[in-house]
């Protein structure tokens, strides 16, 4: 039976059966009546139970009314007690603003009409009783059908995990995903989330898989730089920001982040022996890579990860030249009269030409000795370091080094080990010279 009051109509139309018999004449309805408030009944909830004479007559006229219908109890309308007026400014405010909780409608409801006003409590029921909530609310105003790119490179997603522990800091993943065929094109574990550790990974995922159309990341620190605009900028991708707390189209790197936790990072606490380092979590982690998750068949595409990239055909690679240019740093500075600038603590004399301007210095971050000054988008040459003490910019330290530590079976070090073996036997054909070369 669904319900007690189901339950509750088979009881009562038990008892009244014989006595709801139309051919009756009313002394023998009378009879069995009396016979049926005259002792006890069984329930179905258990124990026993009295029924009066008068109840049971009732019971004979609903049936013979209404049919068994009529035997089941009436439902409880339990109507508000509150104003239906605050309830429905409260409804009002909740639509406004999803995020309002009930305890703060109350309190505006308050504020508004004084007391008395409905309490938190009631104000969450009221909401919950009308289906008012966050989740519905925010869920109603869009809805996002499935997104892929459709080929390779047209779109990659960045984001950060937060990983094991290693020698005492946290290790923190930056993975970079290709949207069409689920191919990671960059990932390593640092020690923070900065731009200089964004750069790294992007820099090798454009060297390795080409340059993307677009770039789709979070609003945090890294992502929202100067310099990643710049490298877009450079190399003709456009960089694209999720709205704030709205993280649509981010669903493929957080499926792969879930199937890190469950094939790696718990592979990684597993091990019999600590980590060393973050170099030894890194070359883990490509290892894994390269000879797991990048050959088995995504359940959605129905392909490997390296199967479906290469069937888009060979990428756009960047150049040397256009690498360089769109990793190199940019600050402004404004030129002294006596012809120099000064950056993070070192002098530098640039072009006589240029006094009082301010002028762009270009530099690679761990080579503060070349600096490349432009003004009005040419270029004055090289800046003659006068008093250099500071070799490698501030935010451009290498990570700490990490010590080590414990040992038996070791499944990451066995993915690891075959993955070098297989480097070793593979030929880099774009190093391989041209007949050119051989030639000239």
């Amino acid at each position: 039976m669904d319900d007690w009051r189901e339950r509750e109509a088979l009881f009562r139309y038990g008892l009244i059966r014989e006595a709801s018999d139309p051919a009756l004449s009313p002394g023998e309805r009378g009879a069995l009546v009396r016979a049926l408030a005259a002792r006890l009944h069984e329930q179905p909830s258990g124990g026993l139970r009295a029924v009066g004479r008068s109840t049971a007559d009732r019971w004979v006229r609903c049936y013979r009314a209404g049919g068994f219908e009529a035997l089941k109890p009436r439902r409880r309308e339990v109507g508000p007690r509150t104003d239906a007026a605050l309830l429905a400014q409260a409804a009002a405010l909740k639509r406004e603003a999803p995020q309002r909780t009930g305890a703060q409608i109350a309190t505006i409801l308050a504020r508004l009409h004084g007391e008395p006003t409905p309490s938190a409590r009631t104000v969450q029921r009221h909401l919950a009783r009308l289906g008012l909530t966050r989740a519905r609310l925010e869920g109603s105003r869009a809805r996002f059908g499935r997104f892929e790119a459709e080929r390779p490179n047209e779109l990659w997603s960045a984001d950060f995990l937060h990983g094991p522990v290693v020698a005492g800091r946290k290790a923190i993943l930056l993975a970079i995903i290709d949207d069409h065929s689920r191919l990671v094109v960059g990932a390593r574990f640092a020690q923070a989330e900065t731009t200089l550790r964004l750069e790294v990974v992007l820099r090798g995922a454009l060297e390795r898989r080409g340059v993307p159309d677009r770039c789709y990341v979070d609003n945090g620190a890294p992502f929202s730089s100067g310099q990643l605009e710049r490298i877009c900028a450079c190399l003709g991708i456009r960089l694209s920001h999720s709205t704030p707390r709205r993280p649509q189209g981010r669903g493929k790197i957080e499926r792969f982040f879930r199937t890190l936790r469950e094939q790696f990072l718990v592979e990684v606490e597993a091990r019999p022996s600590p980590l060393a380092d973050l170099d030894e979590l890194n070359r883990l982690l490509e290892a894994w890579l390269e000879r797991v998750y990048h050959r088995q068949a995504h359940r959605e595409t129905g392909q490997t990860p390296l199967e479906r990239f290469a069937a888009g055909g060979p990428p756009r690679y960047p150049t040397p030249a256009e690498l360089r240019e769109a990793f190199l740093w940019c600050e402004r500075r404004a030129v002294t009269k006596t012809a120099t600038v000064s950056l993070h603590g070192n002098r530098y004399e640039v072009d006589a030409a240029l006094v009082g301007r301010t002028v762009e210095l270009l530099f690679d971050p761990y080579d503060l000795a070349m600096i490349e000054v432009r003004y009005g988008g040419r270029s004055f040459g090289a800046a003659v370091p006068h008093q250099l003490g500071r070799h490698v910019h501030p935010r451009a330290e290498p990570e700490l080094p990490t010590p080590t530590a414990r040992s038996g079976i070791d499944y990451l070090a066995l993915l690891a080990q075959e993955h070098e073996q297989e480097l070793r036997r593979q030929i880099v054909y774009r190093e391989l010279p041209t007949d050119k070369e051989e030639t000239g």
